[in-house]
């Protein structure tokens, strides 16, 4: 899996969560918010030599979105 896809995927995984609370009037903002974080959250639990150059290209494609 790419970082574009596994952005694309924490994206719609949490757009799904966030729809199915009601929170239509500002879910793509929240959504990406929270993929952001989830990412942000993964980096800060790994060593430098165990995947931080990919989450590093998780957050910038979440980012892009």
């Amino acid at each position: 899996m790419t970082a574009k896809e596994k952005a694309q995927e924490l994206f719609d995984n949490f757009f799904i969560i966030l729809s199915k609370r009601g929170e239509h009037h500002y879910t793509f903002d929240y959504t990406k918010q929270c993929a952001l974080l989830a990412a942000v959250e993964v980096l800060g639990y790994m060593g430098a030599d165990r995947g931080t150059e990919f989450w590093q290209e998780v957050k910038k494609e979440i980012e892009k979105l």
